[in-house]
């Protein structure tokens, strides 16, 4: 008995020995993650079915962490509730996590919660004006990241809508909660542009069927959506209801919405972006604070064009657009 008691204490002794200096060896890091879009069951975990929160895990593991040795995550969403993002701050800070990576939509709402936890940008339209950062250069508080520069954009997918459809001297724009600010950026552009724009703004997903009711009684000739928690997560009825009233739609970003058969999409690629943050993540990390860190803008973007969906509207694409696509669906 006493060898079998000496031998269980030796086994017991050797799988200790490795986890007491792993502990030794370095702090578990706690990165907290929120997203706007999809449910928390798919952030969780280190092969999440999110594409961005997987693209923020592969530039951490490009860096040398190690899932379960060096870090992990409580992942949190939104679900398009963006007014959730304040309490979910709240929460991971009082676990608390070391870094907080959060989507654009829910960063007003970690902002209004006051904590002190370095956050992350994953994208955002423009961090200065919305108060996240004193300057680009030198944010001075404790958001950094990557911006949108979602002003200018607008402006481009308006111009690429225009091209695309040039018959279309009225365009709809449907936008959701928190686009008040680029509605004038947007109005001014059209101004240029010689199109008139008919605001189409709802407050969730069931109002959305009497936005595209009110932009074919109001004859329409194409629609431009801005992107935001709400219409992210109902890409698939704003895509279908598109194509169902054939309003030919631009897109910000290919990731909601080129999938689910979107025409038109522009914009930065946000799973780069979200891998990209693992730099920042990285730096904190080691001691870097947030307010010393330089704002990132982004630096590649994405024309992608649905030739199946061109088809299926009767639309022919100019060249001009198909020569500039980075991706064109067949």
């Amino acid at each position: 008995m006493r060898l079998i008691g000496l031998a269980v204490v030796l086994a017991v002794s050797l799988i200790l020995v490795p986890l007491t200096a792993q502990a030794q060896a370095g702090k578990l890091y706690r990165v907290g993650v929120i997203v706007s879009v999809g449910a928390t069951t798919d952030v969780v975990g280190p092969d999440p079915r999110n594409a961005n929160v997987a693209a923020l895990l592969r530039g951490l593991r490009d860096l040398g962490y190690v899932y379960g040795r060096d870090f992990v995550t409580e992942p949190r969403s939104t679900e398009a509730r963006i007014e959730r993002s304040r309490a979910i701050a709240a929460e991971l800070a009082g676990l608390p996590v070391d870094v907080i990576v959060a989507a654009g939509p829910s960063l007003p709402g970690v902002k209004q919660a006051g904590i002190t936890t370095p956050v992350v940008m994953g994208g955002t339209g423009d961090p200065v004006q919305d108060g996240f950062a004193t300057s680009l250069a030198r944010p001075g508080g404790s958001f950094t990241g990557i911006s949108l520069q979602s002003q200018e954009l607008h402006r481009k997918r308006l111009q690429l809508l225009t091209e695309l459809v040039p018959g279309a001297l009225r365009i709809a724009v449907l936008r959701g909660p928190g686009s008040n600010r680029y509605w004038k950026e947007i109005q001014d552009a059209a101004r240029l542009l010689k199109r008139e724009v008919l605001s189409l703004e709802v407050q969730s997903a069931s109002e959305i069927e009497g936005a595209f009711r009110a932009a074919t009684e109001r004859r329409a000739g194409a629609l431009l959506v801005i992107a935001g928690a709400l219409l992210d997560q109902e890409a698939r009825q704003v895509v279908e209801r598109a194509a169902t009233n054939r309003l030919p739609a631009m897109y910000s970003f290919r990731n909601f919405y080129m999938g689910e058969g979107g025409l038109i999409s522009y914009g930065p690629d946000l799973v780069d972006i979200w891998r990209r943050a693992a730099t920042y993540v990285d730096k904190i990390l080691k001691g870097a604070k947030p307010a010393d860190l330089p704002v990132e803008q982004p630096t590649k973007f994405e024309l992608v064009i649905n030739m199946k969906t061109a088809k299926a509207l009767g639309l022919s694409i100019p060249q001009s657009l198909l020569v500039r696509a980075d991706e064109i669906i067949q």
